[in-house]
């Protein structure tokens, strides 16, 4: 009888053994960054070149929406412009008629002046004279600056258009979607020939070669991490193993908050922890959004009971 309560005390030492070294210092679970890319035009989508689990780069021509609405609104602005030179106006000969007439005046003048100097005109008639030169000279200054004003509030125009036209090329340019950030495509929103206007989201992506860990660690934890640590990480690997990863600690909350109530029992959930987020390379895509993961600071040998 001896002997067995030996041998039972001794597997319950095992077995307490065994449980202490399957705990780990935390748990948590995988996040990514996730983008939502959305249409910045209004219109038809033509093209939508993404399907979900594809590996896109940044930069990649990846949708098209229907522009020929904007192209012929650019059309007619730019035909507004080629007819300003047309409404010019042109007064060269209207000019040219009162420059005869100054000339012929001048001559009179002349030949009234030497008549004056032999006594045979009177000054009156020189005066007269001279004030219709006056009055031809006045006219020929107010038609040129009657013109240009006017020529000037026409080309005045020009400005405006071509502020419009700037505006529908930046449109047109929006409307050839490029993807912003190399990823993964998570889920497409979007299908050809849709309505689409600017916000409508079309593909979520996010970038899964590197995949943040986030969990939590009391106080005294707390103290024994910094930034840049290395962590152990370890992830289901089949039925009964783990897949042991190395994590690097990229984010430490500034204030304690209560533990979350879904990953925690009902005890602990009173206890005010600090969240950590931990970047861990994901090369080979063995890390899926969401999967739990346990953390150690410090490198444990980890397996399951058999």
């Amino acid at each position: 009888m001896h002997k067995y309560s030996i041998l039972i005390l001794i597997i319950m030492i095992i077995a307490s053994c065994k449980e202490k070294g399957d705990i780990s210092d935390a748990y948590g679970n995988f996040e990514a960054t996730t983008t939502t890319i959305s249409s910045e035009s209004n219109g038809t989508l033509l093209f939508l070149k993404v399907e979900e689990g594809q590996e896109l780069k940044a930069g990649e021509p990846i949708a098209v929406v229907d522009t020929t609405h904007l192209h012929l609104q650019r059309k007619q602005l730019q035909a507004t412009i080629g007819t300003l030179p047309r409404k010019l106006r042109n007064t060269l000969a209207d000019i040219e008629v009162l420059q005869n007439q100054k000339q012929n005046l001048i001559r009179e003048r002349d030949r009234v002046m030497r008549l004056v100097e032999k006594k045979a005109a009177t000054v009156k008639q020189l005066d007269d004279l001279n004030g219709n030169i006056d009055v031809v000279e006045k006219q020929i200054l107010a038609i040129r600056s009657q013109t240009n004003t006017a020529n000037a509030a026409i080309l005045a125009e020009k400005e405006p258009i071509l502020a419009q036209i700037a505006v529908i090329n930046e449109q047109i340019r929006k409307s050839y979607i490029r993807n912003p950030v190399e990823g993964t495509v998570l889920s497409k929103l979007a299908e050809v020939h849709e309505i689409v206007r600017p916000g409508s989201p079309l593909y979520r992506i996010a970038q899964l070669d590197v995949m943040e860990l986030r969990f939590y660690i009391d106080g005294v934890q707390l103290q024994n991490l910094k930034l840049g640590q290395k962590v152990q990480v370890l992830v289901d690997n089949g039925e009964d193993g783990f897949k042991e990863l190395e994590g690097t600690i990229s984010w430490i909350a500034s204030q304690a908050e209560f533990t979350p109530k879904t990953i925690q029992t009902k005890e602990d959930r009173v206890n005010l922890v600090y969240a950590i987020k931990a970047q861990v390379p994901n090369p080979d895509g063995l890390i899926k959004m969401g999967m739990p993961a346990e953390v150690n600071f410090e490198k444990k040998e980890k397996n399951r009971e058999e």
